[in-house]
Order: structure tokens, then sequence, then C-alpha cells
């Protein structure tokens, strides 16, 4: 004789009996809206360049990265964060191009304002490492360290000729101490309160940053972890976000995603303003060449992906997927 209270008094599996029942009780769900697209462009190309590194990504032309971003808007993300190759001959050790109005980045700022007005966010990267001939994110002093205080001099400058040239959001990525009180200040001086700024909060010094060299020709000679965040640290970062938040910063991002998933939920419990998070060009890359090798179903590990790094706090996500994403959302 059956003895019905041996069985289990709750059955969780009734919940994930079919698709519809799954889709119903989702307690994450991934928008188009969420993703903002990075995108770079190069200086002096007349096609659209590969990266080996970062196979589906290019660098664009100027017209090719016009069409990119009448693509993002009519997917539906809500962004486009754009990174400026100059050629190698411009580079310098204070970043030239990075001020000069008719840089690559500051063109194609206009260039993409002109084709998508206010139906896109237009970001751009506040930051000195694709301009400088030496590859670090800021001013070198006598003994080749960082010097901060003269980087910061140099971001201010950057952040005001970038929204000159169209950027609704800059997102400052050097890890400079200051950087979002200085880049504030040299915005509201030139009556450009409006121009936001997304503070990249936590930075690590990864490795997964491999194949963004290759996107942005970088000159990089040394490393980063003088400036970039220990790996090792959390601590540290709620460090950094308090002191952006108290300079001003109008939304916070933790880069990489994946590997930082416990920072991303940290920072996201303890700010009332937007948080993003940066998956990058490795964990990209990782995806698909795994895919390649017919290791893993790409579709659904890029989906399981960008859901975690959503489920973790993320309010927007950059990824070189989100185009592809959000179509396939829609």
């Amino acid at each position: 004789m059956t003895t019905y209270g041996s069985f289990p008094g709750t059955r969780p599996r009734r919940l994930r009996t079919t698709p519809a029942m799954r889709r119903m009780v989702a307690e994450t769900r991934l928008h188009p809206a969420d993703f903002i697209l990075p995108a770079f462009v190069r200086e002096g190309v007349s096609e659209p360049v590969p990266i080996a590194a970062m196979p589906g990504v290019v660098q664009h032309t100027r017209d090719s990265l016009k069409k990119a971003a009448a693509e993002a808007v009519a997917a539906g993300i809500s962004g486009i964060m754009l990174f400026g190759v100059p050629e190698e001959s411009k580079k310098d050790a204070v970043g030239t191009p990075g001020t000069d109005p008719d840089g690559i980045l500051q063109v194609a700022l206009r260039d993409v304002r002109a084709e998508v007005g206010d139906e896109l966010l237009v970001m751009s990267d506040l930051c000195l490492d694709e301009t400088t001939d030496h590859g670090h994110c800021g001013v070198l002093d006598e003994q080749g360290r960082v010097d901060n205080d003269a980087t910061l001099e140099r971001y201010a400058e950057m952040a005001q000729v970038q929204a000159d040239a169209g950027a609704h959001v800059v997102g400052p990525s050097g890890m400079m101490d200051g950087q979002i009180g200085v880049i504030r200040d040299a915005l509201d001086q030139i009556g450009r309160e409006d121009v936001a700024i997304l503070a990249y909060t936590a930075k690590y010094a990864s490795a997964f940053y491999g194949p963004f060299r290759e996107a942005v020709g970088s000159s990089l000679q040394g490393d980063r972890k003088t400036y970039q965040q220990d790996p090792a640290n959390l601590r540290e970062s709620m460090r950094e976000l308090a002191l952006d938040l108290e300079e001003g910063a109008d939304m916070v991002m933790v880069k990489p995603a994946g590997p930082y998933l416990d920072v991303l939920a940290r920072v996201a419990d303890a700010v009332d303003v937007p948080v993003a998070a940066y998956q990058i060009s490795g964990e990209y890359s990782m995806i698909e060449a795994a895919a390649e090798k017919g290791w893993i179903d790409r579709d659904r590990a890029i989906l399981e992906a960008l859901t975690g790094i959503k489920r973790a706090g993320a309010q927007n996500i950059l990824t070189y997927w989100a185009v592809e994403v959000a179509r396939t959302l829609r």
C-alpha cells in the first residue's frame, strides 16, 4: 500500500514543465534596451578591417560605422560606445588625437550624431590609451610612471571636445584618481551639464582584455596594474564606487563582467543609480572560439552569459553581441 506522505510535499519542477511555464516564471528577462554596442572606428581605411581575435567584429570606416549605428537603432538597443583608432603616425606621448577636434573619435561622434540624432545614446570612450605612442591611459612622468594629475588635465580637455562633437555620454575608463570630479567640472564649465558620465568604477587589470588590444591597435608598453584594480580585491571597488558617486557620476560600471559577477552584485545592491557591466573582448572571444570548435552551443551560451550578467544586477550591458541578441529578442 502506497504511503503518499513519503513523497516530496513540494515539487518545484512543476514550474519547469513547459517552455510557456518557464517563460512565465522567469525572474530575469533580457530586453533590447539593456544593451550598448561597443564599436571601433579606424582612421585612414577604405573598408572595414576584421579583428582576427574577435570573429565577427571589425574596425569600422566612417561610413560603415554610420550604418552600424543605424542598425543599432533599428534593433532597439540603447546606446553605442565609440572607440577611435588613429593612424599610428599621429600618436604621441600625450595622446594629441584625443583632444584634436578633427581626431578620429571626434569626427566619428559627429558622424554618428548626424546619422541617428537622439534615437541612440552616443557614448565616447574617454581615455588616452588608443592615442598615446606608449599605450598607457595617461601622461607619463620622467620616470615612465603614469602621472595622475597631469592626466586629469588631458581628460578634462577630452571631455570638452567629445561633448562638442556630440557625445550624449562620456565614459572615463582610465582609472585615474579624481577623474569623475575633474570631468564633471570641465563639462559644466562649458555649459554641458546635459552630458552624462558613465564611470568605469571597478575596472580590473584583467587578462581578458587581450583581443581588445588588437581592436584598438594598442601600443602598450608594460602593464596597467598601477592604476587598474587588482583582481583579488572587492572592498577596493566599493571605495572607488563611493568616490565616483561623490564626484558626480551619473552611472557606474563594472568591467569585466563575467569574472566579476560578485563585484557587480555588491555594486548594484549599494547604489540607486544605473549600473552597467562590460562583457569584454576576452569573454566574447572565448565563446566564439569554443563555438567554432563545436564545443558549445553558441547561441545558448551567449544568452546564458548575458542573463547571468543581468541577474547579478546590471541594468545595462556593453556587449559585442548587442545588435544580434536584440534582433533575436525582438
